[in-house]
């Protein structure tokens, strides 16, 4: 199975009162990993706009399991969970590396995508291409 990470150090802006990322980031991040994600599986967001399709977020769940603090580097492991007629689930594990060097998760979370029309924003099914290169990524 192909695997896709996407790396990040969290800027000065990204960090609360608390000294950790802000809670609301993690949804940037998890859209930014889905991008990549799209782009290095060889179906990239611009490709889908062209074929008059697009992705809307309906669902979302935020796990916190462990602070990540500012210019921490951390990476954002993404996989498919679920891939159905219209929709499908990617997951997300926000890695950071312990006082012994060992990587754990910090974050854990998942986004349900729809696929519709830009034309009438109506579900479609979705695209076997899109269908396919998730598949590579199922299960991770």
């Amino acid at each position: 199975m192909t695997q896709y990470s996407f790396g990040i150090v969290p800027r000065y802006a990204e960090i609360d009162q608390q000294g950790v990322v802000f809670n609301g980031h993690y949804l940037t991040w998890f859209d930014e990993a889905c991008t990549g994600l799209f782009d290095h599986l060889g179906v990239s967001y611009p490709d889908l706009i062209a074929g008059e399709l697009d992705m809307q977020v309906v669902h979302t769940e935020i796990d916190f399991r462990a602070p990540v603090r500012w210019r921490e580097k951390v990476r954002i492991a993404v996989g498919c969970e679920r891939i159905g007629t219209t929709s499908f689930t990617l997951g997300f594990t926000v890695l950071g590396t312990d006082s012994a060097g060992d990587e754990q998760p910090r974050v854990c979370g998942s986004n349900v995508y729809v696929v519709v029309s830009t034309s009438d924003w109506a579900k479609r099914p979705v695209p076997d291409a899109v269908r396919d290169a998730l598949n590579t990524v199922a299960g991770q």
